[in-house]
């Protein structure tokens, strides 16, 4: 069964009323919440993380800074926020280094600007994540698999996903998507900003929504 997490996030930044979403969906049966490390600072965010283990959830914070030096900054922020897992960012050997304990799903692929995009073709995006998975210490990949703008998301997927761990990310806003990733061997996906927008039966209940993403 593929799994759902949920993001405390709309437009790639983590939303300024988090812990009181979360407190309102822990009911739901959710296993996973996450956020970015772009919006509220890191002692917020270990609030988060603390409320959401309380609740029985892992922790995943998707790292979608554009520079070195703050994609760094945040994953050391991650080991003192307290999170279970980290995903996205581009620079992985650094990564391996400083998340030791962490589960750690760096992006596959050319990943670029804020919100973030995916280029590269379907192959060279599936050698890059038997690279990545090759290292020790990381996990899986953060696929932006409805961010591609040329690349079939589910071709894209199913390749990739036959090299290692796929979390798939960004722009899933559908039943008929979240079917299509679990077809392609995706492990998990994510969907933030679709919920708060409201495009999924229960709507405008976050509850309601996070339901039946999970019932399906």
């Amino acid at each position: 069964m593929i799994e759902f997490v949920f993001m405390l996030t709309r437009d790639d930044v983590t939303i300024g009323d988090a812990a009181a979403v979360l407190r309102g969906v822990s009911e739901t049966g959710l296993r996973y919440v996450g956020f970015k490390d772009v919006g509220p600072p890191p002692a917020v965010l270990r609030e988060v993380a603390d409320a959401a283990h309380a609740a029985g959830l892992e922790v995943m914070l998707e790292v979608v800074s554009v520079s070195r030096e703050e994609e760094l900054r945040s994953l050391r922020a991650a080991r003192e926020i307290g999170v279970d897992w980290v995903l996205g960012g581009t620079h992985a050997q650094a990564g391996v280094e400083i998340l030791d304990g962490v589960r750690y799903c760096p992006f596959a692929g050319t990943v670029e600007g804020h919100p973030s995009v995916l280029t590269g073709s379907v192959e060279e995006i599936a050698a890059h994540a038997a690279e990545l998975t090759a290292l020790p210490g990381v996990h899986g990949v953060d696929l932006l698999a409805y961010r591609h703008a040329t690349e079939d998301p589910i071709a894209l997927t199913r390749a990739v996903a036959a090299e290692c761990t796929v979390i798939a990310a960004g722009s899933v806003r559908s039943l008929e998507q979240i079917a299509a990733l679990e077809a392609a061997g995706a492990w998990g996906f994510t969907i933030g900003s679709a919920i708060f927008e409201g495009v999924f039966p229960g709507a405008p209940s976050v509850p309601a929504q996070i339901e039946a993403v999970l019932a399906a």
